[in-house]
């Protein structure tokens, strides 16, 4: 073979061998499981809902559907496994908005929120400050009051470094001008564990995982973070009760595939999952536990990690995600 033949050849070959590399397959295959990543311990509020609409997801697919529980760096681990797993639909991630937008701008992580595809939405719940039955704060005015007049002195657990719960108390913190003790744990079910053992004064959690506790008698629940009180908690004040208006903060979760997914796979995902989020099945699951359906398409899964995106950047320009 001559130069000019060999060169032409050797140009032709990458092309060859992209026709002859099988394309990326636009349909889920055929009886191979889907793992739904839940990246906090479980009995916490994603692991709550992941739960309750597994059974119908996998159904409606006709394929079985896993929960995978992977705690640790408020979600950064979890997240970390999804967006590095192939991007064919069958490994999936439960997330609320923050561990996508917020984790990245506190701690370094491989991944940014471009790399997940939106799927859709799956639930939404109001958050709620409890504390044990014991404890000689019986109110949310007397919790603040306390934290107002002795800095630090409250302690609180949420669910991790930069999830929804510690956002929300940050903001807290500014809207009633008091500073807390903040104690990150793995998840939802650590920190209520932890105040159950008297170790912390109180936690802000999602209702969805505090719920049975607070039913119980378990737990005391001194306020809800909505703007009205709750429907499955309507005795909790909320904090326009307590003296701070204006205030409000829910969590919402979803499915999120990695990038690069076919969009024909992202589609038969939500498809199945809004049919999963209609079912009785399901939605007497959610009432069960304190949580709402949030069907949609992946557009507006999407437009909800956008705009938390857009808050969480304002929030570290204003330098308050530092990673302490």
């Amino acid at each position: 073979m001559d130069r000019r033949s060999f060169c032409a050849a050797a140009g032709l070959a990458p092309a060859l061998m992209a026709i002859s590399r099988p394309a990326a397959s636009q349909t889920l295959k055929n009886g191979q499981p889907i793992v739904m990543v839940v990246p906090f311990a479980p009995g916490g509020n994603l692991d709550t809902v992941a739960r309750a609409v597994a059974p119908e997801l996998g159904a409606k697919l006709d394929r079985s559907v896993v929960i995978e529980n992977k705690p640790g760096a408020g979600g950064v681990i979890g997240a970390s496994m999804v967006a590095r797993a192939a991007p064919n639909g069958h490994t999936l991630l439960v997330t609320t908005p923050n561990a996508l937008t917020v984790a990245p701008l506190m701690v370094k992580t491989d991944y940014t929120l471009k790399d997940f595809a939106a799927v859709g939405g799956l639930g939404s719940a109001s958050q709620v400050i409890a504390t044990h039955p014991n404890s000689d704060l019986k109110t949310m005015r007397q919790l603040l009051d306390k934290a107002r007049s002795q800095s630090g002195a409250v302690t609180i657990g949420h669910s991790g470094l930069g999830t929804t719960n510690h956002i929300a108390l940050l903001r807290l913190e500014e809207a009633a001008n008091c500073r807390f003790t903040a104690v990150p744990f793995k998840g939802s079910a650590p920190a209520i564990a932890a105040l159950l053992g008297g170790q912390i004064d109180a936690i802000i959690d999602q209702v969805t995982s505090s719920y049975s506790n607070i039913k119980a008698g378990k737990l005391i629940g001194l306020t809800v973070l909505s703007g009205e009180r709750d429907r499955f908690l309507p005795d909790v004040p909320t904090l326009t009760e307590a003296g701070i208006k204006g205030f409000m903060s829910l969590t919402q979760c979803g499915l999120v595939a990695p990038a690069d997914t076919p969009s024909p796979i992202i589609d038969q995902l939500n498809a199945a999952l809004n049919h999963a989020l209609q079912t009785d099945a399901v939605q007497d699951r959610l009432h069960n536990s304190g949580s709402i359906a949030l069907p949609g398409s992946p557009k507006q899964w999407q437009d909800i990690l956008d705009a938390e995106q857009k808050t969480a950047n304002t929030l570290h320009a204003q330098g308050k995600l530092a990673a302490d």
